[in-house]
């Protein structure tokens, strides 16, 4: 849930990149933080473990205006691919309030697509929160790679049971196609939901 800090006067979101692991998530977010001006993003931290990595940065994006005078600091994380290191996708998945999930456009990955998603229900389930009641955005990523060895689209949103209400976006995270697209869309989704949920508490 996102958070006041009413002594810097912001309003604290977090967004986290999940999905299976070298499905894309760590480019997209190296990608996304070359394109932040440097006055407005915070380092790059990689907090590396035995075989995977989770990285995260901070940022002040300027064109998504204020919150009741509050300005808006979007924290941005990725999560382990590896299913060996589900706690810590649990850990980054706390206060969470919005989600990117990227898929990996190649065929051989479907099945690891799939439980990966089931993944992320099941841990926000255990976090007690379900899937539905947050924003979500969908990326298929690795569109650049020849057209014979990709599940097309439609198999993607079939195999993955897309909800309708999910925006969803090809992209190539390797070449920055889709990247600003599917990043700016999460941020607006979230922001809109967290402006939401703090007038309802009011």
């Amino acid at each position: 849930m996102a958070i006041v800090r009413h002594r810097s006067n912001e309003l604290q979101c977090k967004i986290v990149y999940y999905g299976p692991g070298r499905g894309g998530k760590t480019t997209n977010l190296i990608a996304i933080h070359k394109r932040v001006g440097k006055r407005a993003r915070g380092e790059l931290i990689c907090i590396n473990t035995a075989g995977d990595r989770t990285i995260f940065f901070d940022f002040l994006p300027m064109d998504l205006g204020k919150v009741q005078d509050l300005s808006i600091k979007i924290s941005v994380y990725t999560v382990p691919g590896q299913v060996l290191y589900n706690d810590t996708r649990k850990l980054v998945l706390r206060g969470v309030d919005g989600i990117v999930f990227v898929a990996d456009s190649l065929e051989i990955r479907r099945r690891h697509n799939r439980e990966s998603l089931e993944n992320l229900a099941d841990n926000l389930k255990a976090l007690g929160t379900d899937l539905s009641n947050i924003p979500l955005v969908m990326q298929y990523n690795k569109r650049d790679i020849e057209p014979a060895r990709l599940m097309s689209v439609a198999e993607m949103h079939e195999g993955l049971l897309v909800d309708p209400k999910w925006p969803w976006f090809a992209a190539s995270a390797l070449m920055g196609s889709g990247v600003k697209e599917t990043f700016r869309a999460i941020c607006m989704l979230t922001v809109s939901d967290v402006c939401k949920k703090l007038l309802a508490t009011q």
